[in-house]
């Protein structure tokens, strides 16, 4: 049920909606602005859920006239979205515990602050492993970005933890928001890693080089009917991945051998990379190779 990237999406805002009506009523009991900070933190994460509802289901709708290339973008455009608020998030804590230095602002009942701040970790790390699941297995940018978010929250959360252990046991009120700061600094990297990826689908950058090799990998497999190729180009809307490239066959093969060649070699490329979308131009060879992969037999003109 929330295997999927639409369940998975629906998961996330279940699970924040909880967390979020958890940490104002532990805020309120505690009169702990750390928690309520967590609380706004959270909000966060539900706008940022909403976003990914929507833009899950936007991004799985088949191409269509207006969209040949299908909507996959979408995906990427949430991904950015969803790095920003990470660094919002990490602003909204340095500025909570900047004013509660200078406030000298004390905790009350910091226990059930305690509670709340371990609940809310137990279920962020749950969720986080599960939506980073869901994104690895359907190659879902924005879920993989909302699991970042979700990471950020753990050690958010766990901050605010350690700093009301702290105040509940030494007094020391300064010490909550001098972590908080410290573990801000760690959730802005959070929030450029998850924008760096959606933020190259967007602008056409090409596949990983990893990803690269297994299609020349693939190609390589195909070298007894394959003189060479050149013009490789590949890119990554969403979840979906493009590639197409010049392929230079043996002047002897028929143009059906050729397609048969180039329907073998897209079925493998797909089965190593899913959810790629493969174009392929044939060119003859021109006899004109120094050195020919083939038999010289292979490249005579029928």
């Amino acid at each position: 049920m929330f295997s999927t990237e639409k369940g998975a999406a629906n998961l996330l805002i279940g699970v924040v909606i909880g967390l979020i009506l958890l940490k104002v009523i532990a805020g309120w009991i505690s009169g702990s602005i750390s928690v309520f900070a967590q609380a706004a933190d959270s909000f966060l994460d539900l706008f940022a859920g909403l976003v990914t509802f929507f833009a899950v289901r936007i991004a799985t709708k088949p191409a269509d006239e207006e969209h040949p290339f299908g909507h996959g973008k979408v995906e990427d455009v949430a991904g950015v979205v969803q790095g920003i608020l990470i660094f919002a998030a990490a602003v909204l804590i340095v500025y909570s515990s900047v004013w509660r230095i200078i406030n000298r602002t004390s905790v009350e009942m910091a226990e059930a602050g305690m509670v709340a701040m371990a609940v809310s970790m137990i279920a962020s790390i749950l969720l986080s492993r599960h939506l980073l699941k869901v994104s690895r297995a359907t190659g879902s940018v924005v879920l993989e970005a909302n699991a970042r978010n979700i990471t950020a929250d753990i050690y958010s959360t766990a901050a605010v933890l350690v700093g009301l252990l702290v105040v509940r046991f030494t007094g020391l009120n300064i010490l909550d928001p001098i972590i908080a700061i410290g573990i801000a600094i760690y959730i802005a990297k959070i929030a450029y890693d998850a924008i760096n990826k959606p933020l190259l689908g967007l602008v056409d950058a090409s596949l990983p080089h990893s990803e690269q090799a297994v299609i020349k990998s693939c190609l390589s497999e195909q070298g007894g009917q394959i003189v060479g190729f050149h013009e490789l180009r590949t890119r990554r809307s969403g979840n979906q991945r493009y590639i197409d490239l010049h392929l230079v066959m043996a002047r002897g093969i028929s143009l059906e051998r050729a397609h048969q060649v180039c329907d073998l070699l897209e079925i493998d490329i797909q089965s190593k990379l899913p959810r790629t979308s493969v174009i392929i131009h044939v060119e003859p060879c021109d006899g004109k190779c120094k050195q020919c992969p083939l038999d010289s037999s292979a490249c005579q003109t029928k």
